[in-house]
């Protein structure tokens, strides 16, 4: 079926569309444009959407805003955003109805013409998708580069070929009972995360297993032979499944050997290139770069993993460089989202860091991070919502009192940045890896990045 087609057999149903953002909006318009009844459904009220509101309504949107717009929902087809689980009341209240509950990114992996590699996992999904798009694009494919990262591709499936191929990042939001069938699934690891949106860790889990869990024995699977998480999901995987690790030799996969990256197929084994030439700093880059060089195999040649890991700088917000000055060397790493991500870029630094943390509070415990913090920081400046609860944590490891650890909470960011650069002499790095969400105070990640690399362009 095409998308054209897709968007005809709805004409005559009702639709809601909940969740105007960046991947529902494109939707809401193709609906419109096919003559579909669509009501869109916001919790943004009218004078928070400003002129998207009448311009949706120009198109032929009926508009459900504010507070209440979950309320009564009745329609045929309900297309949820991601951040909205299926199993909230109103929407399963819905389905009882006889409501079809789906997704833009279902339906675009129900149309999509092309293979699809779907990446997931708690930490490094957009860097290890980043990586798979630049290996395929290296090794000459048309990649389409979506999912959580990148655009919405739903109405880019006109545009796309067969002999392409679709890179998708899939959040647990996204796959949280989504049925999908990627030709290759990549599960990077399983740590808790976004406990304030699941019903308990568990069912986070199972939420990442839907990737896997409806491929094929002609798919493939790509996991983590170190992780504690890949038995359970072996269980459930009926593609064929490859491993990679940075710790032990693996069958099928990628791993490494003497400080050597080796890939495996057949049985055979070949040496791709030394881990000191990976251009991205840190052994979590490692692992991206063997799940990539896992998952590409048969698709990209040894010779071309090498020379993009040996010349790809990486992706915005993740231990990005912003600038050094004074001998300051200012990281953005605003996609650290979780304790494990920050606890990685910790370990990524040359030398102990200025820390700057602290963020929207997910429920998630960081005894871990503080640790990790007493561990390998320099001084600890703290900010958000959770900057008392990350506080508590460094106060109470025991490794606390030997650290010697400065720390400080200020509630305003800009003062929190401006405080750990007054700190900051020559030699040190200032790393903001805030270990949390960014919904307290930003948009989202990449708005909080942003926002950090300006107030530290403006240093003088």
């Amino acid at each position: 079926m095409t998308l054209s087609e897709y968007a005809e057999s709805l004409k005559g149903k009702t639709i809601a569309v909940i969740g105007i953002g960046v991947s529902n909006r494109p939707l809401t318009e193709l609906l419109l444009s096919h003559g579909c009844d669509v009501t869109a459904c916001d919790l943004r009220t009218r004078e928070q959407m400003g002129e998207e509101a009448a311009q949706l309504e120009k198109l032929g949107a009926k508009l459900k805003l504010g507070p209440d717009y979950l309320e009564g929902l009745d329609q045929d087809v309900l297309f949820r955003t991601p951040g909205l689980m299926p199993f909230e009341e109103h929407l399963e209240a819905a389905k009882a109805r006889g409501s079809v509950l789906t997704s833009e990114m279902e339906v675009f992996l129900s149309l999509c013409p092309c293979r699809v590699i779907a990446v997931t996992g708690s930490d490094g999904k957009t860097t290890t998708s980043t990586i798979l798009s630049e290996l395929l694009k290296a090794a000459g494919f048309r990649v389409h580069l979506g999912g959580n990262i990148g655009n919405p591709l739903l109405c880019e499936i006109p545009d796309i070929r067969p002999d392409d191929i679709a890179v998708l990042e899939l959040s647990s939001f996204q796959l949280h009972s989504m049925r999908c069938c990627p030709d290759i699934a990549v599960v990077t690891n399983i740590s808790p995360n976004h406990l304030d949106k699941h019903r308990d860790f568990q069912d986070y889990i199972d939420a990442k297993r839907e990737i896997l869990l409806h491929q094929t024995p002609d798919c493939r699977l790509i996991l983590n032979a170190d992780d504690a998480h890949t038995p359970y999901y072996e269980c459930f995987a009926k593609a064929r499944v490859a491993h990679f690790s940075d710790r032990q030799m693996t069958g099928d996969g990628a791993f490494v050997r003497d400080g050597v990256i080796v890939r495996v197929s057949g049985g055979r084994a070949r040496t791709v290139l030394p881990v000191s030439e990976i251009r991205l700093p840190g052994e979590h880059n490692v692992l991206n770069y063997l799940a990539a060089f896992a998952a590409t195999e048969g698709l990209v040649p040894d010779e071309i993993c090498a020379e993009v890991a040996r010349s790809f700088a990486g992706v915005e917000h993740r231990l990005e460089i912003v600038r050094t000055l004074h001998g300051v060397t200012y990281i953005n790493d605003s996609i650290g989202s979780s304790p494990t991500r920050t606890i990685a870029g910790l370990h990524a630094m040359r030398t102990k860091p200025i820390v700057i943390a602290g963020g929207y509070d997910k429920r998630i415990p960081f005894d871990e991070l503080g640790d990790a913090l007493c561990e390998y920081a320099k001084a600890l400046f703290l900010t958000g919502d959770t900057a008392e609860k990350i506080r508590a944590a460094v106060l109470r490891s025991p490794r606390y009192e030997e650290s010697g650890l400065p720390v400080a909470v200020e509630p305003d960011f800009r003062a929190a940045v401006l405080a750990a650069a007054q700190a900051a002499g020559e030699g040190d790095i200032v790393l903001f890896s805030p270990a949390c969400a960014s919904f307290d105070h930003f948009k989202n990640f990449a708005e909080r990045g942003r926002i950090f690399k300006s107030i530290i362009m403006e240093l003088e």
